[in-house]
């Protein structure tokens, strides 16, 4: 075990000092590992490979912080944990969104458990920027169909256009808020 810790070190040392072989080894020595780890956690393997990349990069950058209070593999499993739990809640986020339920608000409430009343607002607040920075015609299509709950033959009519139009418009729409609430 003292070994362990000693290779875990030297492994450490040297990705901070930017040798590329230790960078090679920690990869070998852990990508298996984390491989499983987030394997048992995620159903579909390409989020499992984006989860297991995002998680090694975001490792070397916490390296520097790393107190040696628990193994190396354990301080990159909570890291995994954190990305594991982005994913779900971003995952989470976008059926509640782009649902046909007709109220955002109430759901916010669920999306949570009762414990995260701060992560509750500022998802709200959140949604309420993303909101804000939409193309106008983006805004009101959204609002339209998910907050007041119209269909998009109603939509169609509101507006004064076809069918179809509401189709693809709010495709776009949707594709804007997501771009927005994920990227900016």
């Amino acid at each position: 075990m003292r070994e362990d810790r000693q290779d875990e070190k030297k492994i450490i040392k040297g990705i901070l000092g930017k040798d590329d072989i230790c960078l090679r080894q920690f990869y070998r020595k852990y990508y298996p590992s984390l491989m499983t780890y987030i394997n048992n956690k995620i159903d579909n393997q390409n989020d499992v490979e984006e989860i297991l990349q995002d998680t090694l990069l975001a490792t070397i950058e916490a390296l520097r912080d790393f107190a040696h209070k628990c193994s190396l593999f354990t301080f990159i499993c909570s890291i995994a944990n954190h990305k594991v739990i982005d994913h779900y809640r971003k995952k989470k986020i976008k059926s509640i969104l782009f649902s046909k339920i007709p109220e955002i608000e109430p759901l916010l409430s669920t999306l949570l458990n009762p414990d995260s009343i701060l992560d509750d607002e500022l998802l709200k607040q959140k949604i309420k920027e993303t909101f804000d920075k939409l193309a106008p015609k983006h805004r009101t299509i959204l609002k339209l169909k998910y907050i007041y709950g119209y269909t998009v033959a109603e939509i169609a009519g509101e507006l004064s256009t076809t069918f179809k139009s509401v189709e693809s418009q709010l495709f776009r729409a949707r594709k804007a808020f997501t771009i927005i609430y994920l990227y900016e």
